[in-house]
C-alpha cells in the first residue's frame, strides 16, 4: 500500500528534507541535521509538521460518559477548554493507544490519536460506542497540524502568526477565526498549549490552506527552524515521554510504564479498570526504567538488559543524548531490578556494557504552567 502524504509534503521536498515512512505516511525525518534541529527547539523555536496525527470528534448526549468509558483519565474533572492525556486500554490493561482528549463542551470532545494507530483506533472507538447516544466522526483527513515548540514559541506565535496565546495555560486550548480568504476551508483553527518536546509550545489544528500559510510565514520569518521527526524523538525521549510501540503497547500497560497518574481508578468504570487496579495492587511484574551507561556506546531498541549475565529485560528507546551528552535508555525490566541505583548490563552487539538504573527523565521539562 502506498504511503499517505501530508498537506506540506511538497514543501518538505523543496527544502531537501530526508523523507522516510512513518505511521503510514511519508514524513520528513530531518532537514539540516537532527542535532541542529534538536538544539533549535531547546534554545529557540522549531516547527514540526505533525499532520499525520489522527483526530476523532465525539458528540452527543452521552459523549462525556462514553469518553470516560474508553479513557483511563477522568474527563469529568475538567471544564471546557481543558485537555487531558491518558490511554485507551483493552480489558487486560494493555494499551490500544495513548491520546489527548480536548473537552470542547459537555457534549463535544476532540480526540487526538497516533498516526500509526488511526485505523485500529477508529475501529476500536466505533466498537465501544454500542449503547451510547453519541455520534463519532473520523476527521483525520480534514486537519493539518503544526507543532511550534521551544522557549521562544509564544513570541513567535504572537508576532509571526498573529495568534494571541499568552492567556493559554499549559494543556488548555481555544478556537480562533481564520482570515476571510481561508473561511472556505472551515473558518476556524484549534490552538493548544501542548507538545511532545519538553519545551513550551503550541499545536495548531486547521485546514490544509491555513497550515500551509502558517508554515510559510514561520519559515520566512527566520525565527523558526523546520524540524523533522528525528529530533522529535530525541526531544521526547530526553524528558521521558513515551512513544506508543516502544514504551506503551498491547503488552506494556500504563502501570508498567509508570503512568499510573493518568489511570483514575476512582472512576466508576472504564475499559481495563479491573486489570489495572489488580496490577497496581499486586505490583507489575515488569517496570519501565531509565538506565545510564558509563560509555559512549548507544543502547538501541530491542537490546537485551542483563543482571549478572542473565536477561532481565529489553531496551525500549536509547540514545546518546544531545542535551546532556550521555548514553542512556529506557528499558522494560523485571520489577525486582527496577530500584534506582541497581547495577545492570546491556548487550550491545557482541559486547556487554555496565549501567545503572536511573530516573527516566534525562532532561528537565520546561513547560510554561
Amino acid at each position: 500500500m502506498e504511503n499517505k502524504r501530508t498537506c506540506l509534503y511538497d514543501k518538505h521536498k523543496a527544502l531537501g528534507a530526508l523523507i522516510s515512512p512513518f505511521g503510514g505516511f511519508d514524513m520528513p525525518i530531518q532537514y539540516s541535521s537532527i542535532v541542529d534541529e534538536h538544539q533549535a527547539v531547546r534554545k529557540a523555536c522549531g516547527v514540526f509538521d505533525v499532520s499525520h496525527m489522527g483526530e476523532v470528534l465525539v458528540t452527543g448526549k452521552d459523549a462525556e460518559r462514553y469518553v470516560n468509558h474508553i479513557f483511563t483519565n477522568n474527563i469529568s474533572t475538567v471544564t471546557a477548554g481543558k485537555i487531558l492525556y491518558g490511554m485507551m486500554c483493552y480489558e487486560d490493561g494493555g494499551v490500544v493507544d495513548d491520546l489527548l482528549v480536548y473537552r470542547m463542551a459537555d457534549d463535544r470532545y476532540f480526540l487526538v490519536i497516533n498516526a500509526s494507530n488511526i485505523d485500529k483506533d477508529w475501529e476500536w472507538i466505533q466498537q465501544q460506542a454500542a449503547g451510547y447516544d453519541v455520534a463519532l466522526e473520523n476527521q483525520s483527513e480534514q486537519y493539518g497540524e503544526l507543532a511550534v515548540q521551544g522557549p521562544q514559541a509564544e513570541a513567535v506565535m504572537e508576532e509571526v502568526l498573529g495568534i494571541p496565546c499568552k492567556e493559554l495555560a499549559f494543556y488548555t486550548f481555544k478556537e480562533i477565526k481564520l482570515p476571510l480568504s481561508l473561511e472556505r476551508a472551515g473558518g476556524e483553527a484549534l490552538v493548544s498549549r501542548t507538545g511532545y518536546t519538553g519545551e513550551d509550545g503550541f499545536e495548531i489544528y486547521a485546514s490544509a490552506d491555513y497550515i500551509n500559510e502558517c508554515w510559510d510565514r514561520l519559515l520566512a520569518s527566520g525565527r523558526c527552524k523546520p524540524c523533522g521527526l528525528g529530533c522529535r524523538d530525541t526531544l521526547r525521549f530526553e524528558v521521558g515521554l513515551p512513544l506508543y510501540g516502544d514504551e506503551l503497547s498491547a503488552e506494556i500497560t500504563p502501570i508498567m510504564a509508570g503512568l499510573g497518574i493518568f489511570v483514575k481508578l476512582d472512576k466508576d468504570e472504564f475499559i481495563g479498570k479491573e486489570a489495572l487496579a489488580r496490577q497496581k495492587a499486586e505490583g507489575a511484574k515488569k517496570k519501565l526504567v531509565g538506565i545510564e551507561l558509563n560509555d559512549k556506546a548507544i543502547p538501541r531498541h530491542g537490546y537485551t538488559v542483563l543482571k549478572d549475565g542473565q536477561p532481565i529485560g529489553e531496551v525500549t528507546t536509547g540514545y546518546h543524548t544531545i542535551s546532556t551528552d550521555k548514553s542512556v535508555c529506557m528499558a522494560l525490566v523485571d520489577a525486582q531490578y527496577a530500584a534506582l541505583g541497581t547495577e545492570v548490563e546491556i548487550q550491545i552487539r557482541k559486547k556487554v556494557f555496565p549501567g545503572v538504573v536511573c530516573k527516566k527523565r534525562f532532561y528537565e521539562k520546561r513547560y510554561k504552567r
